[in-house]
């Protein structure tokens, strides 16, 4: 069997969403008894001044950390020079270390990162395969960081496109996201959905006054609307300070912030400038509660620019619907996400963009309390082992 070399900018013992997918599959495969290798970085996703052990065997996973710059996320230029420092070391790496005959599995993280690794895998007798949490540069299109129509952007989508028909395969994790693929004419022969899943592995605890968190955190007599996870430029964060505004009298309602991100310290700055008495904010849980902090909420806000639509798919979904909470989603009403409530009756979209109608939205759920605790069991579709195994089944059948 091939060795399988993972290659994404974090890995654990980080908490960041890729880190934390990877480690769940790479694990999962070694289980299974395939001889699983991790290249990424020495940061954090969160904090940039730590270090990580040059090398690590993490459950017996053999984890291999390249040094980068470490300007951490706090400038877009401090963030691009990381990227490249990274892609120069890792490039030095992979070409003395890759094998023919082995299989590289690129993620997304630095953007473009297929490029590099596809030129490296043809020169070494590697074949590759693209895992794809998100296509660059069109992100940074929709996120208004670029022009579609300069030379730049049209060259960066040209070099992305052949590094996709060049592949093995190309994982996506939603169906837009594949849809986005077909019309960009690569192959459907390389293309597989594979969709994200749930990293909780315990049950969910009843939303109650004998939850843990709701007690800790004073959240008892409150209706929670939460939000769990990276807060950024595809969020549309000034509609989220907007209902907040328009909930500012309802003492009943709170709005429970959970996690980091751009966004997120925007909104800090607003809720104290403006005094918003009924906003609450929570950094990053640990792996090991977050079935409990997730579970924490009556119902969970996931949102979605509608220009972000097939680019990414927002992965906190799973781990809302693995602890039975309905979803208030905020985005394109036949978007990844709407497609899942609409399938499994598990929540309300939102795609008019206005808070009014977000309030109103909100006020039906909370009225509705008890009934929208359906139960939202996943199907095979959507489980860990369910995704798992289509890797599995993908990386053995990979054709030399």
């Amino acid at each position: 069997m091939s060795r399988i070399v993972f290659v994404n900018r974090f890995y654990a013992p980080d908490l960041s969403a890729t880190a934390q997918m990877l480690t769940s599959l790479a694990e999962y495969l070694e289980q299974e008894g395939l001889d699983v290798h991790i290249v990424c970085s020495r940061l954090r996703y969160n904090d940039a001044s730590q270090r990580l052990p040059r090398h690590a065997e993490i459950n017996g996973v053999k984890v291999r950390r390249v040094w980068s710059s470490a300007f951490g996320r706090s400038s877009l230029v401090g963030r691009a020079i990381d990227y490249l420092t990274f892609y120069i070391v890792l490039a030095g790496v992979l070409l003395m270390s890759l094998r023919k005959g082995d299989i590289v599995v690129a993620k997304t993280d630095p953007p473009m990162l297929s490029v590099m690794v596809a030129l490296i895998a043809r020169l070494r007798g590697a074949r590759l395969i693209n895992w794809l949490q998100d296509l660059f540069p069109e992100v940074a299109g929709a996120a208004g960081l670029s022009r579609k129509d300069s030379w730049l952007w049209r060259k960066l989508v040209a070099i992305r496109n052949w590094s996709l028909s060049h592949a093995s395969q190309n994982v996506a994790i939603g169906e837009k996201m594949q849809e986005l693929l077909q019309r960009k004419n690569v192959p459907d022969s390389k293309i597989r959905v594979i969709p994200n899943w749930s990293l909780i592995h315990v049950p969910a605890i009843p939303c109650a006054e004998s939850h843990p968190l709701r007690h800790e955190w004073g959240l008892s007599e409150k209706y929670v609307v939460a939000y769990s996870g990276n807060l950024g430029m595809a969020h549309d964060c000034e509609l989220m300070l907007a209902t907040m505004r328009l909930l500012v009298r309802d003492t009943s309602i709170c709005f429970l912030l959970i996690g980091g991100g751009s966004g997120m310290d925007f909104l800090k700055q607003k809720v104290v400038e403006e005094h918003l008495p009924n906003v609450q904010f929570q950094p990053y849980q640990p792996l090991e509660r977050l079935h409990l902090s997730l579970s924490v909420a009556d119902v969970h806000w996931i949102s979605l620019k509608p220009e972000m639509e097939g680019l990414i798919v927002p992965s906190k979904l799973y781990g809302v619907l693995a602890v039975n909470r309905p979803v208030l989603f905020v985005g394109d009403a036949d978007g990844e996400v709407a497609r899942v409530l609409a399938r499994y009756d598990c929540g309300r979209t939102v795609s008019d963009q206005q808070p009014e109608t977000i309030v109103q939205a909100i006020r039906g759920m909370q009225s509705r309390q008890a009934d929208m605790r359906f139960n939202t069991a996943l199907d095979d579709r959507l489980s860990p082992a369910a995704s798992h195994s289509l890797w599995r089944k993908l990386l053995v059948e990979t054709p030399p």
